[in-house]
């Protein structure tokens, strides 16, 4: 596993960390437990549990539903843009296969976008820069001026 923190943020390098985990369940707790430990020293003013709980549903998925014929990873990444906090979930799947679901009562799975959706200020999913896919979240207000 790898991680990169960009200790001093500013407007040529708005990223403010980064980290590279294997397509595996285990990568889900340890996506929440180092985005909590280096988001802290930024203090943002959104919810720290709201975002750890999307980072789950997003590393989830991608864990779940990223393919490649060679070794991949999945790569989170989380920006200071203006006020606010950007995070972004890249795997090497297919973003047209990303979609807002509305599942049955009685369906085990399907949730994770709605619960993005309805949390997120904005979500948006996209061709990844790494090839694949990305899907990114925005807090607004993150760091109100």
């Amino acid at each position: 596993m790898t991680y990169t923190i960009d200790r001093n943020p500013c407007e040529e390098s708005p990223r403010l960390g980064a980290m590279t985990l294997h397509p595996v369940a285990e990568s889900v707790p340890r996506a929440r437990r180092w985005f909590r430990k280096f988001i802290a020293p930024y203090n943002p003013a959104c919810s720290i549990h709201d975002c750890v709980l999307m980072i789950s549903e997003l590393v989830t998925n991608a864990v779940v539903h990223g393919r490649s014929d060679e070794p991949w990873v999945v790569r989170v990444e989380w920006f200071r843009e203006s006020g606010s906090l950007r995070v972004k979930v890249h795997n090497p799947g297919l973003p047209e296969n990303v979609r807002l679901r509305h599942p049955d009562a009685g369906d085990a799975h399907g949730r994770g976008l709605l619960l993005v959706d309805s949390v997120a200020d904005s979500w948006h999913a996209g061709p990844s820069r790494f090839g694949g896919t990305v899907v990114s979240f925005r807090m607004a207000e993150a760091w109100p001026s």
